[in-house]
């Protein structure tokens, strides 16, 4: 199922990014907090000369440099909010949403703020632990933090019972993984994770896979029931399961077994740096196995070195390209406010937590009255929002627990995927819409995913 001649991913160095997009100005942000389970929040940076921004489809004035948001001081009592994520570990790392909490609370800060007030973004290093996350959750009720935003971990189930006591929301993030995530009613996710995982099933067997493997990192089993349900829906079924360790080594033992026998397709849950030790174990073992992973994790960074061997690899996700008109404001403020080019933000954690903070805005500015923990939270639990090209039509007085989804998935409100291929060298888009996997994942109703976006 191989093409003979392959390309590199998506998610590269912003030099690469730049070419891509002709005219596209992308730059990149320090880190809020370097390390430790403390948190940090940043000031507000002086305004600098506007970047080149917008894309040839965009606008002339997105074209000529400018995403057209008016730029005017947030004034008055701050609104705080916590973003926490796994940096300083020896697992994956998701330096990208620390980048990103930071780029937006200078962006909003500069462009009025939310509700005309000020955003202090804390930032708090959870690194790949239960217990350091739980500080992270306790320093945030400490600090009466309005909402937890746009996070990611694998030991949510450290953090979401914290936050219920404090009647705290953990909002907006792009990829709940654990099972309190998956169904505390202080849980409000925008990403579609797990269903993901149920898109690339889908694909694959569009694509004609007949010998389907997961491939699924420590920590992700929760994928493993709906990519199940997608499978027998479709008329097939995965083989096995192969999981990996979280902290990246070498692979292959693990390349052994998933490509042995017969497979011709391996759908993979696989993080960013367990991906790059895979690769090399992976393009040693000579299988011709098409593989599937998830956006900004089965990225260009990840597969450096073996662009030939990737070469029309699917990749699915939640969020459209990072080069398309929703993310303009994006694009402009990682350039403006000098983003780490090292990172990827056409992915999850980047364009998720992007997604998740507009999101957040969108609910306090319908809020009257008091903005604090309790009234976001009451706020959340029938809030709309509407982010066309970021994340589809998202109703939480919907979720799939109200819409006939399967049991222990009552959280999820996003059901929609897009997908990516590698082509030549690059992660290039594939998807012009958003496409429901509502039933094959085993709910009982679709989902409207909203108009084209391509």
């Amino acid at each position: 199922m191989k093409s003979t001649t392959r390309r590199i991913a998506g998610g590269s160095k912003w030099p690469l990014l730049l070419a891509a997009l002709a005219l596209l100005a992308c730059g990149l942000v320090l880190a809020a907090c370097g390390g430790g389970g403390s948190s940090s929040s940043s000031e507000a940076t002086t305004a600098t000369e506007e970047p080149a921004g917008g894309e040839e489809a965009a606008s002339n004035e997105e074209s000529e440099g400018s995403s057209g948001a008016a730029e005017s001081e947030a004034k008055g009592e701050p609104i705080v909010t916590m973003t926490y994520t796994d940096v300083n570990t020896e697992g994956p790392q998701y330096k990208n949403i620390e980048e990103t909490e930071r780029v937006y609370q200078e962006w909003v800060n500069s462009h009025g703020g939310i509700a005309g007030r000020p955003l202090e973004g804390k930032f708090c290093d959870a690194h790949g632990t239960p217990t350091a996350a739980a500080a992270c959750a306790r320093e945030a009720v400490a600090d009466k933090a309005v909402a937890v935003v746009g996070n990611f971990t694998f030991t949510g189930d450290a953090v979401v019972p914290i936050l219920e006591k404090g009647n705290t929301a953990l909002f907006g993030n792009c990829c709940a993984i654990s099972p309190l995530e998956l169904t505390s009613k202080i849980s409000f996710p925008m990403g579609n994770q797990p269903l993901y995982g149920v898109g690339l099933v889908h694909k694959a067997v569009q694509d004609g896979c007949k010998h389907m493997v997961g491939v699924i990192i420590e920590g992700a089993e929760a994928f493993e029931p709906l990519m199940e349900n997608a499978a027998k829906a479709e008329g097939t079924k995965i083989e096995k399961f192969v999981q990996l360790p979280g902290t990246a080594q070498d692979y292959s033992a693990q390349v052994a077994e998933a490509t042995s026998g017969s497979t011709d397709c391996l759908v993979m849950i696989v993080s960013e740096t367990p991906y790059i030790a895979w690769m090399p174990a992976f393009a040693q073992s000579g299988s011709e196995a098409v593989m599937y992973g998830p956006q900004g994790n089965f990225n260009e960074n990840a597969v450096k070195g073996f662009e030939s061997v990737v070469e029309g690899d699917q990749v699915g996700g939640m969020y459209p390209d990072i080069s398309t008109a929703a993310w303009g404001e994006y694009r402009e403020a990682l350039e403006k406010y000098e983003a780490d080019e090292a990172q990827d933000y056409n992915s999850l954690g980047g364009m998720g937590t992007w997604a998740a903070y507009e999101g957040f805005k969108q609910v306090v500015e319908t809020m009257k009255g008091e903005v604090d923990n309790e009234t976001f939270l009451k706020a959340a639990e029938t809030a709309k929002i509407d982010l066309p090209g970021m994340v589809p039509p998202e109703n939480f007085a919907e979720n799939w627990g109200k819409t006939g989804g399967p049991e222990g998935f009552e959280r999820i409100n996003n059901r929609c995927v897009v997908f990516s291929e590698f082509k030549e060298g690059k992660l290039v888009p594939a998807s012009t819409e958003f496409e429901d996997v509502s039933e094959i994942a085993g709910g009982t109703k679709p989902m409207d995913c909203g108009p084209p976006f391509g």
